[in-house]
């Protein structure tokens, strides 16, 4: 059994992450439960502060910065997200966030991570390039980098595992988007040391394969990434999440951008929610697993919710 990082570690996180934040809801969906023939809950972290479940990740590693880490700021990069996390964590304790994003990122995430007091920068055309630019001003400023699968991230976002496991304890399969991985690894963690039997099932875009290629082939392997899905984007595998998925995630299956886009459409309307493609990834997977899923306890987890108007205005053109 993994044990690099630990339930109990989760546990103790949740210590920082709940002096700020709240439990998200647990919903059950009856419609989307007839369409799949099965018992569908939706996890609906898009309910958090910035629409997204990094932000548990960002309150837990900075409750563990020094104040000399503090006084030289923190550098990380990202398609929007992580980027919104790390923004939202560093105002709250007082630390400048510099947060690197490739050109033609969502201009909705960028505006969010200025408004949380974020400096942004627009570096490189995709997340691996701006990664890069976040990392050389990190050293050149002597700054803290900050990864987006670090494992002080991945103890802070687990804590969303351990909500699913207190509010519906016989759940028998979790799907997770992949992107960086912090968010299936974290919640495998959690399920899997309280009932190994869950079976957790990560889920990528075809159009941006690099995570689920890894696990596949037990390697790390990079791959194209022109994903319509920012939360999955991922062209460069991890290593420290990889070794977790590795032995912890029962199955990673792909789903084409379609599907997706299809997916975050039905989700919409059923739950009138705003779901961004990354949560729709997950829905598209049922769809593909309907007849292995029958029966069964499922938790789809939606990521977040920071569509794009574009994006969300495409969606029902013509309607």
């Amino acid at each position: 059994m993994y044990d690099k990082i630990t339930i109990k570690d989760i546990i103790k996180a949740g210590q920082d992450v709940y002096k700020f934040l709240k439990p998200t809801p647990l919903r059950h969906y009856q419609i989307l439960s007839d369409m799949l023939e099965t018992d569908v809950w939706l996890k609906h972290e898009n309910h958090n502060p910035t629409c997204a479940f990094k932000v548990r990740g960002g309150i837990h590693l900075m409750s563990t910065l020094t104040e000399e880490q503090k006084s030289h700021g923190v550098y990380t990069a990202s398609t929007g997200n992580h980027g919104q996390s790390i923004a939202f964590s560093a105002r709250e304790f007082g630390v400048k966030a510099n947060v690197f994003v490739p050109k033609g990122a969502n201009p909705g995430k960028v505006e969010s991570m200025r408004a949380f007091g974020a400096n942004v920068e627009f570096y490189g055309d995709d997340f691996d390039q701006a990664r890069a630019g976040a990392l050389q001003a990190a050293q050149k400023n002597k700054g803290m980098f900050i990864g987006p699968t670090d494992d002080v991230l991945i103890k802070g976002v687990g804590t969303y595992g351990l909500e699913i496991m207190n509010d519906l304890p016989d759940v028998d399969v979790i799907i997770v988007p992949v992107g960086a991985g912090s968010g299936v690894c974290g919640t495998a963690i959690v399920a899997k040391s309280i009932n190994p039997k869950i079976k957790i099932i990560g889920v990528q875009s075809t159009q941006a394969p690099a995570q689920q290629l890894s696990w596949k082939n037990s390697k790390l392997i990079e791959a194209e990434n022109r994903t319509i899905a920012e939360g999955v984007a991922t062209g460069v595998p991890f290593m420290n999440t990889q070794e977790i998925m590795w032995e912890l995630v029962d199955d990673f299956v792909l789903v084409d951008d379609e599907e997706i886009i299809s997916a975050n459409k039905i989700l919409i309307e059923i739950t009138h929610n705003l779901i961004e493609e990354a949560s729709a990834a997950t829905f598209a997977a049922a769809l593909k697993l309907k007849s292995a899923l029958k029966g069964k306890k499922v938790v789809l987890v939606m990521s977040g919710g920071n569509i794009s108007m574009k994006n969300l205005s495409s969606l029902f053109s013509g309607v």
